[in-house]
């Protein structure tokens, strides 16, 4: 694959830490291909400015885009639409997201209009066994598990780079 040169910051609101992940694994994707990537929680990020993409990855709960993901897009939609945006939503506790694409949420869509992003991607969430709180750890009992496909993951980062090579 072409090395892509390419400043990749990658924003992510995550609970329990399996969106977190996600955005590591994005971001090691990225970085095989020649991105210089920079992973960072949206709600500690504060500029926007000097990359060349973004894409923002929220958990969802409840059909609800994390909230440090939906305020990051909010607070940073007039710089987010100067460059090209990817929204990545994790949750399905199933193979579902890698058996067939799963469209945004009805928020999520909206987000997405507001920024004019290129693209959005649902890939299979995780939930450890041994979650705390309502409602997480009554779905352990019973939905434990790791549903990020790493090659999923690989296959979506490489369109994106094939995107960016066209921009």
């Amino acid at each position: 694959m072409t090395r892509s040169g390419r400043k990749v910051l990658i924003a992510f609101g995550s609970r329990r830490g399996g969106t977190a992940g996600l955005a590591e694994m994005i971001g090691a994707a990225l970085t095989d291909v020649g991105c210089e990537v920079v992973v960072a929680p949206a709600d500690q990020v504060s500029d926007v400015r000097g990359v060349d993409a973004v894409i923002v990855a929220g958990a969802l709960y409840a059909n609800r885009w994390h909230r440090h993901a939906r305020r990051f897009v909010r607070r940073n939609a007039a710089a987010l639409r100067t460059v090209p945006v990817w929204l990545v939503s994790s949750g399905p506790l199933d193979d579902s997201a890698k058996d067939h694409d799963i469209p945004p949420t009805k928020q999520v869509a909206k987000l997405a209009t507001l920024v004019s992003a290129r693209g959005h991607v649902t890939f299979g969430g995780r939930l450890l066994p041994d979650a705390k709180g309502f409602p997480a750890g009554a779905m352990a009992r019973t939905r434990a598990g790791d549903w990020r496909d790493a090659e999923h993951i690989r296959s979506w980062a490489a369109a994106v780079i094939d995107d960016l090579q066209r921009v």
